[in-house]
């Protein structure tokens, strides 16, 4: 079988991981229960900056963000693991920006994620990822973001959401840990 993943906070944490480098670099200490009360995908509101200052913030960070030390989810490794030692195909599929496509690949193997060559898709537009995932006919996706996942309806893809404080309104199977993947797809 056929399975893609996105990275950004479907197998890594990175809001949760931008939100604590907000905090040291602003010199602030605002509490994770203000950032697991979210319901937008953006963190900027939490510090009182409006969406262009989140977005200068975020893009004068995102080497920080991207390639330090953000945490995997607990067990993503392992089970993608599992499932390349099973004989399933991996793919990762990320609307990163096409110029973080090396360092992105060079971080995921860095970090124990198991990469293979012509498995790895970097910068594109939501609408092209859902391209990507049509056209790599995957029979299952694992997403945190509404706006892929809601479209990925009229494809045969299997869709699971990566439980986030913003999708709660998306009516899709849901992943609240990695370790609870074998149960769902009982494999």
């Amino acid at each position: 079988m056929k399975f893609g993943f996105d990275i950004d906070d479907t197998l890594i944490n990175l809001r949760e991981h931008a939100f604590q480098i907000y905090n040291r670099k602003l010199n602030k200490n605002i509490s994770l229960d203000v950032f697991n009360a979210l319901t937008t995908m953006g963190i900027h509101e939490a510090f009182g900056l409006t969406r262009e200052e989140g977005g200068k913030l975020w893009t004068s960070l995102r080497d920080d963000i991207y390639y330090s030390d953000c945490a995997p989810f607990p067990h993503a490794r392992e089970i993608l693991h599992e499932l390349v030692k099973q004989g399933h195909e991996v793919y990762y599929i990320t609307a990163r920006a096409k110029e973080h496509t090396e360092r992105t690949r060079d971080w995921l193997v860095q970090n124990g994620f198991p990469v293979v060559e012509g498995h790895f898709y970097c910068g594109m537009s939501d609408t092209e990822k859902v391209h990507i995932i049509e056209a790599l006919k995957l029979d299952y996706y694992f997403d945190d973001k509404p706006n892929v996942l809601e479209t990925l309806s009229q494809l045969p893809v299997k869709a699971y959401v990566k439980d986030r404080c913003y999708n709660q309104h998306l009516d899709l199977p849901r992943i609240t840990s990695w370790d609870q993947l074998w149960e769902e797809l009982k494999l």
